[in-house]
């Protein structure tokens, strides 16, 4: 394979790589997302600086994506935590867990979101909308609400989807020193709802030691929703640079 047809590749292994070349275009996107009050002392153990926390609140979510461009079928979960920087507020995406590995490596390479592997589901159980993530064999969240008990208006759901997103990038060098240390912002900007509503929720975390979703424990439900969309990922741009500070 010549140089030029190497700088081509989207990533390894040449011939069969781990994920195309995006852009990655989600259809039938469906989002279970429970907004919760938390410690405020366990927030500030994990919310890396400069970032700011205004309120003690996370949202827990699980995403069920059945057509992605390129990757797929898939179902994710994650903990996203609403902070500020700079004066922009945004969320913090804290901990993903994913159950297809095409959607984990470009996430990773490709940008900067923190997955890893993961079984969550999103299902329908008689009048309830579930959600549920496994470690291995370990349940680790319970989620449940209510199935379209009442409409959610369009535009506040927009607003839950399309509000900017932070991301740590982490890449080691060869010596174990760092390689890549910085803070990437995203933003999705190309956005279809086909419906949204909220009801009654409630959330279980259950405590595991590489999967510590529990360590920002459910004080309060605060607010639930559930959405359908079609969207288009955006590019991520770099916003802080940790190794500047060395």
């Amino acid at each position: 394979m010549l140089k030029s047809d190497v700088l081509k590749q989207s990533t390894t292994p040449l011939g069969g790589p781990a994920f195309p070349q995006g852009p990655y275009k989600f259809h039938n996107r469906e989002y279970l997302n429970i907004v919760y009050r938390t410690d405020l002392e366990a927030l500030k153990r994990i919310v890396p600086e400069p970032l700011e926390i205004e309120e003690p609140l996370v949202k827990f979510e699980i995403m069920y994506m059945p057509d992605v461009t390129g990757l797929g079928c898939y179902t994710e979960s994650g903990q996203v935590i609403p902070v500020k920087y700079n004066g922009i507020q945004g969320e913090y995406l804290h901990a993903m867990y994913v159950d297809n590995h095409p959607a984990i490596a470009v996430g990773r390479e490709a940008s900067a979101y923190p997955k890893k592997l993961g079984a969550p589901r999103l299902y329908t159980d008689s009048d309830t909308l579930v959600g549920t993530l496994d470690y291995g064999t370990l349940r680790v969240a319970t989620a449940t609400m209510g199935y379209k008990h009442q409409p959610l208006d369009i535009e506040k759901a927009r607003e839950e989807i399309m509000k900017p997103t932070f991301m740590l990038k982490i890449v080691p060098d060869f010596d174990g020193s760092l390689k890549v240390c910085e803070l990437l912002q995203t933003q999705i900007t190309d956005l279809t709802i086909h419906g949204a509503w909220t009801a009654p929720a409630r959330l279980q975390l259950f405590e595991h030691a590489l999967a510590p979703m529990a360590d920002l424990p459910v004080l309060e439900v605060v607010h639930a929703s559930h959405i359908l969309t079609d969207l288009t990922l955006s590019t991520p741009t770099h916003v802080y640079n940790y190794l500047d500070e060395k």
